[in-house]
């Protein structure tokens, strides 16, 4: 199962379309996707990202920053 983890913020709207993008896009491939979103905030992690949100990983792997490109995730999560 592809997995999706998603560095976001409160009150992001960067975060919210990528988000939205990414749910688009695991409802249309074969296999169900894990989504997981951690908010920097409260992880303890905004030192580190700190206004680079959102920040996303498929299996581990850093592959957008601010934007999710739908064509370029498709093959990501279609394995």
């Amino acid at each position: 199962m592809p997995e999706v983890t998603v560095y976001s913020r409160e009150n992001c709207h960067l975060c919210e379309e990528a988000l939205d993008t990414i749910r688009e896009v695991a409802e249309s491939v074969p296999e169900p996707v894990d989504i997981e979103v951690l908010d920097v905030d409260e992880a303890g992690l905004a030192d580190e990202y700190g206004e680079r949100v959102p920040y996303v990983f498929v299996d581990g792997d850093p592959k957008f920053k601010y934007r999710v490109d739908a064509e370029k995730l498709r093959p990501l999560l279609s394995r």
